[in-house]
Formats: C-alpha cells, sequence, structure tokens
C-alpha cells in the first residue's frame, strides 16, 4: 500500500477524504502540525504528503523546507485557503511538487495521488496496450505494398515507440520492439530493391510521391530561403539518425520553433557519396562527370580527403542557381572540441554573413569510437543507451552553444539536416573482393565482388544507380537490414569484431529515412 501523509491543523474536517483515500486503498497517516509532521518523516517513509500553508506554530513552507531537507524526492502537495499569487511562487520557488486551492473535493485529491503515485503504472499499462495494438497494425501493414510516405509513417511510428520505451524500461517490450525493427527493415530492404532505381532520373521528371534525395536537398530546403537576406545557416551533423535527432531536440525546445521534414539518403549511405552529393546538389556520378578536378574515387584515400571539397561544390551549386549572395560563403568543419568551442564564442560573427556551412563530425565520431573503445560500449550497451549517449554529448557540446547564442538573432533561418543514419549491425555476412575494393563494411565497390543476394542489393552496373564505377567489370555490393560484410580469411575473428557496431553505407530504415530541421527563433 502507498503511504500517505495529511497535514493539517483541521484534520478533523477531512474525514470524509481521509476515508476515500482509505477505501481507494492508500494508508494515511495525519499530523495537525508542522513538528509532528517533521518527526514522523524523519521515522517513516510517506509516499506523498499533503501539506496545509497555515497551521499554528511554523508554517506550512517552513515546514516544507525541511520535509524537502529530510526525503526531497518525496512529492508535496500543498493544500492553502490563500489564492494569492506570490504564495505560488514562494511555494514552487521551495520545490512544491503541485498546489491545491481549499476546499478540496474527492475529485481532486484522488487527481493529485494518481498523478504522483500511480502514473507509472498507468502509463505502463497505457504504452503496453498500445504498443500491442500498433504491432498488430503493422504487422498487418506489411503484408501490403507500402510507398515511400508509408513507409516514412511507419519509420517515425517505431522511432517514436522506442524512444518513449526508453523512459519506461521495466514494460519488457524491448525484445518484441527488436523484433519488429528487424521484420520492418526486410520489408523496408525489399521495398528499396524494387524501387530505387526509379528515384534517379532528373528531379522535373519524377513522378508524385518519390522520396527527396541527397541531392535535392538545398534546392527544396535551403536556397528558397536565401532570398530573404536573413542570415542562414547551413548545418550538417554526419551520421546524425532521427532517434539521437529527437533527444536533442528536446534540449533546445524552449529556444527555438521546429518543423520537421524528411529525405532519402543516397546509395551507399556513406559520407563520401551522401555528403558531397548534398552540397553540389548532383549525384556522385554527375559530380564526377561535370567537376572531374572533384573526382570521387574512394581506391587509396581516405574519408576525409574525399570530402574536402564541400565548400567548392556548394559555391558551384549556388553559381549554377544564380543565388547572389551578400557576402562570401562562409564554410566551417568541426571535427575536434577544442575548434569547436572557438567557432561558438565566434558564432555571432558569422550570424552576419549571408549563409554558413557547418559540419559536426561528432556523432559519427562517437558511432567508429564505440567500436574501437569498449568502455564506449559498455556505456552504450544498445540503441537506447546509445540516445542517450547522443544526448549527453550534445547537452555539453559547442553544437548546443552554437544554437543557443543563434537562438538570441532574430532573423536567423537554421537548417540542420544530416548526410546518412547508422545502423546496430549484429548479423555477418561473407563477401569477395580483390585489393581494390573498397573497405566499408556496409558496402563493397571494385571489380568482381560477390555476395548472397539474400544479404546485400548486388550493382551489376553502378553508373546506373549514380555510383562512381573506378573500371571495367565494377560491381558495388550493398548490405541490407543490419548485416555487415566479412571476409572469408580470418572470418570468424572480423565476423566477432565488428559485430554490435554501428556502421553506415547500406539499406536501412535508420541510415535511409532522414530528417530535415528548420529552426527560428521563438
Amino acid at each position: 500500500m502507498k503511504k500517505i501523509l495529511w497535514v493539517d491543523d483541521e484534520i478533523e474536517l477531512l474525514k470524509p477524504h481521509l476515508i476515500l483515500l482509505n477505501q481507494r486503498g492508500y494508508e494515511v497517516a495525519t499530523a495537525t502540525n508542522g513538528e509532528d509532521a517533521i518527526e514522523m518523516a524523519q521515522t517513516e517513509h510517506y509516499d506523498l504528503i499533503f501539506l496545509d500553508e497555515m497551521m499554528v506554530g511554523i508554517s506550512g513552507l517552513e515546514t516544507l523546507a525541511v520535509l524537502k531537507d529530510i526525503n526531497a524526492s518525496v512529492p508535496v502537495v500543498m493544500v492553502t485557503k490563500n489564492e494569492q499569487e506570490s504564495l505560488m511562487e514562494d511555494a514552487i520557488g521551495r520545490k512544491i511538487d503541485d498546489y491545491l486551492t481549499k476546499p478540496v473535493n474527492p475529485t481532486q485529491i484522488l487527481a493529485a495521488c494518481k498523478k504522483f503515485l500511480e502514473t507509472q503504472r498507468i502509463t505502463e499499462q497505457r504504452i503496453t496496450q498500445d504498443f500491442h495494438q500498433e504491432y498488430s497494425v503493422l504487422s498487418r501493414r506489411l503484408l501490403e505494398k507500402m510507398d515511400w510516405s508509408e513507409w516514412l509513417d511507419v519509420y517515425i511510428k517505431l522511432v517514436q515507440r522506442s524512444v518513449e520505451l526508453d523512459r519506461h524500461h521495466d514494460v519488457g517490450l524491448e525484445q518484441s520492439l527488436h523484433d519488429q525493427w528487424r521484420e520492418c527493415n526486410a520489408e523496408f530492404s525489399k521495398f528499396v530493391e524494387n524501387e530505387y532505381h526509379s528515384w534517379l532520373g532528373p528531379r522535373d521528371k519524377r513522378s508524385e510521391g518519390m522520396p527527396l534525395l541527397s541531392p535535392h536537398i538545398a534546392d527544396t530546403h535551403l536556397i528558397p530561403k536565401l532570398a530573404s537576406g536573413k542570415p542562414t545557416f547551413f548545418v550538417i551533423v554526419d551520421c546524425m539518425r532521427l532517434d539521437q535527432w529527437l533527444t536533442m531536440e528536446e534540449v533546445i525546445l524552449p529556444m527555438f520553433n521546429i518543423q520537421k521534414d524528411y529525405y532519402c539518403s543516397i546509395l551507399p549511405t556513406a559520407t563520401p557519396y551522401a555528403r558531397n552529393a548534398i552540397f553540389a546538389g548532383l549525384f556522385p556520378t554527375e559530380i564526377n562527370k561535370h567537376y572531374p578536378q572533384f573526382t570521387i574515387d574512394e581506391r587509396g584515400r581516405d574519408e576525409h580527403t574525399l570530402n574536402k571539397n564541400e565548400k567548392e561544390l556548394f559555391q558551384l551549386l549556388l553559381n549554377r542557381r544564380r543565388v547572389i549572395l551578400k557576402n562570401d560563403l562562409q564554410y566551417v568543419k568541426i571535427i575536434d572540441t577544442e575548434y569547436g568551442k572557438r567557432i561558438e564564442a565566434d558564432i555571432l560573427r558569422y550570424a552576419q554573413s549571408h549563409i554558413t556551412a557547418i559540419v559536426i563530425n561528432a556523432v559519427d565520431m562517437i558511432a567508429h569510437s564505440r567500436s574501437d573503445y569498449p568502455i564506449l560500449k559498455e556505456i552504450a550497451p544498445d540503441e537506447s543507451a546509445y540516445r542517450t549517449l547522443t544526448k549527453s554529448w550534445f547537452q555539453h557540446s559547442s553544437f548546443l552553444g552554437i544554437l543557443r547564442a543563434l537562438s538570441t538573432v532574430p532573423q536567423v533561418q537554421i537548417v540542420i539536416t544530416t548526410d546518412h543514419g547508422s545502423v546496430r549491425c549484429l548479423r555477418g555476412a561473407k563477401v569477395i573482393g580483390d585489393r581494390e575494393t573498397t573497405t566499408n563494411l556496409r558496402y563493397k565497390v571494385g571489380r568482381n565482388v560477390k555476395a548472397d543476394s539474400r544479404d546485400a542489393l548486388i550493382i551489376k552496373d553502378p553508373e546506373s544507380y549514380m555510383i562512381p564505377a573506378p573500371g571495367l567489370a565494377t560491381t558495388c555490393v550493398i548490405a541490407k537490414e543490419d548485416r555487415y560484410f566479412v571476409y572469408p580469411t580470418d572470418y570468424h575473428h572480423y565476423l566477432t569484431k565488428y559485430r554490435d557496431s554501428f556502421q553506415h553505407g547500406g539499406i536501412s530504415l535508420e541510415e535511409m529515412i532522414l530528417p530535415v530541421i528548420t529552426l527560428t527563433p521563438r
């Protein structure tokens, strides 16, 4: 039974309420003054305290302060005849948990008890009921053919349910949710395998209902905003998933009005392809054709080298769209904490520019570091903890400092997106390729690369998928669902090494369906 302490110097007048609470299964103790209440709280644990504001002896507010010192976690509801706003503010300032004005009725009392004593149970019952209903509905939907907008709706619901369950681990639905994620990703991979090629035509010839792709983001969400002349920031957070953004959004909600749209990353869902496509407004093969000096070719080059020309590609896009800037394009890439803090300190100067592009690598670094450092895998052993780790980084990051400073600039426009997401890889898949084959665990591009079609999308003509082919007989294989590629040599060693790591480059809901967020200061 939950224990309640009711402190009131007219406790005899409250007997009907006390009887009602006993009938509802609560154990109620009473005190007629603050001194007795303090003594009782020191010797007995109570789950909820109702506290009269005006009593003989020490006042309710004085009693409140001592009760909170004894156990700050016990909720205290102030009950008073005084309706002065100053008293309410004083009580709130002293960490009162709720406030009721006399005469109180049974409904108010029961509502307070349910709020503080039964919220967890009621919420978990609702979550469990809703989950099973949605599980059944979604399972039926997977039996039908769905288009892009329906898959977007499925993904958003899965993410929202995952984030909600982060706060209610005790309901025991994690395995069921994991199974449904896997089932949905299996069907989504089939959908992408069947439909993706048809999405790659010229933008003016695309059918209604097709998703926006990486090369379309600037034209759709950024360039139209530049016509206003207002200071505009274009922020790309490398490897950020929707669920990670939602944890960040909770922090900045008081500062900004937030609009969310969505797009689909191109394949492979990897930085050298996807981020260059965003800045250039072109598919990778088009970049290679029109700007051979910025050719995308992974052979013998690391990922950072392949993305060193983003500013130039972005400027070329603005030139093609005949965008006239009031001053020079600003471009910043934050790859370490010290440099990020310098940009944070100087961000209001950047706010004087017409357009500033900022690339933030921290989330991608978290994903890769989790594979390299066992302590990070211990801190973030699953998806829920991975979201928590991301939020903890954000709360102490220069990125939040930048947004906080920009929230004070009345005319500023901020567009935030990502180049791709990541997926937690749990199943290895054998792949065969030569030494020139790319090294990414979720996709391989090279001569005569081989993989099982159950594990990967096999593309014999990468150019037709707008993927650069460095030579003849080039094949591209892209991992589906939560698989990662392992060569037959030392297969079991690398199978174990990379299992349960967050990777990108393949086909999954988490990697491909991405948010585009527009922020304006409140």
